[in-house]
């Protein structure tokens, strides 16, 4: 079914409620959705982005249900198949359309999709395009989260339509953002799972879509936003520089050693004044790390010894929060040993891309004994002083 933004815009796209995960990766315990919107200008028509190739019956339904004679222009805003799967399923719906993007997603479309090069028109940063009584202009913002990502904004209706960028993985009827907390928890699980590795990449495209005169956001996933500075400023603060008084606490235990250190530890922060998100990575949800992730000051990894290394569980957490590249400021390792091992250095060497003071790290032999307690302790204070130097406490 097509729903009306604004006069002659229209969402076309389809939800998918029953996804679960994403790139065989990412949670989506809130299914998702695949955006496209048509535009009929006075004299062209333009479809934004396609969908997921699994839902190209729901666009072409609701293009044929809008009335749509002819698409002069499919713009591509990025290719990755979520947004472009269904395009060649829409060219031979239409076979007159021209696919509009960049030099780069151009390549990228033609090496996934095999959609022929004649069939494209290729467009710069600040280029436009005309359908008559509407303009689209297309404003380049690499890395959120592809390199060759761009935006498309319509002067005359002041609507941004960002792709990936404000985006979240969340199935609703609703058109429009009715429940704003509920949308920008969405909104930060995708910005923690997706772009958070982007964080400069980010910075600089909020100051470009700055220059905007925008009244309303319509992003690639999720619902549209008809106050789009609620968004907008939920980025600015987690793309900036700021930290907040939190630890992360990620652990697995095999035998308890490991665990008994946590709880310790966590109730001897807690002590100190500073909150605590404590995850069991044998069943965690990986969203739900990473958003603890976006605002944590310090991170710290509990593990056990498991044949001279860590515990596969660990080195994962290790190894997803090295990718991820949260700001954090500070970041530690608690766990035990039998009889030897490198589980230490292993951890640390996996975090690398992390810029982050590694506080010394507590390791029993064992279960922990009273100067291990001590050593948490220590720990605990090291790590308050460090965020009350930053300003935190």
């Amino acid at each position: 079914m097509a729903n009306e933004l604004k006069p002659n815009i229209f969402s076309v796209g389809a939800i998918d409620w029953d996804r679960r995960l994403f790139d065989e990766l990412i949670p989506l315990p809130d299914g998702t959705s695949y955006n496209s919107y048509l535009i009929k200008g006075s004299e062209k028509t333009a479809l934004l982005d396609a969908v997921d190739p699994t839902k190209t019956h729901v666009l072409l339904d609701n293009l044929v249900k809008a009335g749509t004679q002819k698409i002069d222009y499919i713009v591509a805003h990025h290719a990755e198949q979520d947004h472009s799967g269904a395009i060649p399923e829409v060219l031979l719906l239409y076979p007159d359309a021209k696919v509009v993007t960049n030099a780069k997603c151009k390549s990228m479309l033609m090496d996934l999709l095999h959609i022929d090069e004649g069939k494209f028109i290729t467009i710069e940063d600040g280029g436009k395009l005309s359908l008559g009584d509407k303009t689209l202009q297309f404003v380049f913002i690499p890395w959120v989260h592809w390199p060759e990502t761009l935006a498309t904004y319509i002067p005359e209706d002041k609507i941004l339509f960002p792709c990936d960028f404000f985006g979240s993985h969340l199935a609703t009827s609703s058109l429009f953002v009715d429940n704003e907390p509920a949308v920008l928890q969405a909104a930060k699980r995708y910005y923690a799972e997706i772009m958070m590795p982007f964080r400069a990449a980010i910075k600089n495209n909020l100051k470009k879509i700055a220059e905007l005169k925008i009244e309303m956001i319509a992003p690639s996933h999720g619902p549209v936003y008809p106050k789009p500075q609620l968004i907008i400023d939920a980025y600015k603060d987690w793309a900036s520089d700021d930290v907040k008084n939190e630890v992360v606490v990620a652990y697995v235990s095999m035998h308890g050693s490991v665990r008994t250190m946590v709880e310790h530890f966590v109730i001897a922060l807690s002590e100190r004044g500073i909150k605590v998100k404590q995850f069991n990575l044998t069943g965690v949800d990986i969203g739900e790390l990473a958003m603890a992730l976006v605002d944590a000051a310090t991170v710290v990894i509990g593990a056990p010894t498991t044949l001279v290394g860590a515990h596969p569980s660990a080195a994962y957490a290790a190894m997803l929060t090295n990718a991820l590249r949260p700001k954090a400021r500070f970041a530690s390792i608690i766990g035990s040993f039998g009889w030897s091992g490198k589980m230490v250095e292993q951890l640390t060497g996996l975090m690398g891309n992390l810029k982050v003071e590694i506080l010394e790290p507590v390791i029993s032999k064992g279960m922990p004994k009273d100067e291990d307690y001590v050593a948490l302790d220590n720990l605990a204070d090291k790590i308050a002083a460090k965020h009350k130097e930053t300003g935190l406490i």
